[in-house]
């Protein structure tokens, strides 16, 4: 018995760091056109508009930061990569998540503050106009380092916030679709509700709440009165996820390295991959774009994602500062 019990945790172990699953896809790059003079910065953050079809990109005005940038942040592509329309100018420091609603406003955390600004949940109307502000000074909920921001059907507002390992925070917040507050959970830590870097959140068509606890290295699943459900870590290391209407799971992993005992994560390889958010089955697998020709650099291949109405993948980079497309291969 003991022998058995061996060879199931070797197979569990191997299934678990598969890093040979099917590429489906090729790779677009350079399919969206920026202003003239400007060039991509690092972003995190990527959703598609209700009709499925458009893409709206919160990137970080050229750079990793937009202090003392006059470059709108905001950015509205069409599926030919075309720029509607931008906005947001001097209004963020460090775009990080982003969630379109079924009204197709646009919802954009800021990860970082200084001199009294940042730390915030902004929603714009898809024109620009300014909605609601959450965690703003002199509110009743202060932010420390807001990740994602996802909206439940009924209009519920969850953040995740944490960015830092065992430092500040490390939990989610539920707001009613008003702004008010409702509740939180978790904290420090690897047990069922705990976190560590809860980076990313997504809904699938059930109403359960995915939570990618990156420093985890896992997915925790959530009813959404923060009732745990359940772990996943044969996503690996996540960034970003995006769950379709057809409960596809999509996960990037920004930060592994399959080098054994060295960096985070060790044994897995950076890319996304693709599953079902049903059963946890992983199907596909699109590794990283970036080929390193010295040691691996602390973030590569796309930390956000989203897919669009025709399955095409859209990938948001920051250490490579570039938004990727990833359509299916000809058979």
């Amino acid at each position: 018995m003991r022998n058995l019990w061996i060879v199931l945790a070797i197979g569990v172990s191997l299934l678990a760091q598969d890093n040979s699953k099917p590429n489906p896809y090729r790779t677009i790059e350079n399919w969206a056109k920026l202003p003239d003079g400007r060039s991509w910065g690092s972003t995190s953050a990527v959703d598609i508009d209700r009709d499925g079809k458009s893409v709206w990109v919160a990137e970080r005005c050229g750079v990793n930061s937009c202090a003392g940038k006059a470059d709108d942040p905001i950015l509205h592509f069409d599926a030919s990569g075309k720029l509607i329309k931008s906005f947001g100018s001097g209004m963020f420091l460090f775009p990080h998540g982003i969630a379109i609603d079924k009204d197709d406003n646009v919802w954009i955390t800021d990860g970082q503050a200084a001199n009294g600004k940042g730390f915030t949940v902004v929603k714009f109307s898809p024109d620009g106009k300014v909605l609601m502000t959450l965690g703003a000074p002199n509110q009743p909920v202060a932010f420390n380092q807001p990740n994602d921001v996802a909206i439940a059907p009924n209009g519920d507002i969850f953040v995740a916030e944490g960015h830092t390992p065992m430092m500040g925070s490390a939990q989610i917040l539920k707001f009613n679709k008003d702004g008010k507050f409702l509740m939180k959970w978790g904290k420090h830590g690897s047990g069922p509700g705990e976190f560590e870097v809860p980076h990313t959140l997504a809904f699938d068509s059930r109403g359960r709440l995915f939570v990618g606890d990156r420093a985890n290295n896992r997915i925790q699943i959530f009813d959404q009165d923060g009732k745990y459900l359940d772990q996943w870590k044969q996503f690996s290391r996540p960034s970003g996820m995006y769950i379709d209407k057809n409960d596809i799971l999509y996960v990037t992993d920004s930060e592994s390295t399959d080098k054994e005992g060295y960096g985070y994560n060790p044994g897995w390889k950076r890319g996304i991959r693709i599953g079902s958010a049903k059963d946890g089955v992983v199907t596909s697998f699109i590794p990283d774009p970036l080929v390193p020709t010295g040691a691996l650099p602390a973030t590569s291949a796309a930390e956000g994602i989203a897919v669009d109405a025709d399955g095409v993948i859209y990938g948001a980079e920051v250490g490579s500062k570039s938004l990727k497309r990833y359509v299916k291969a000809a058979k």
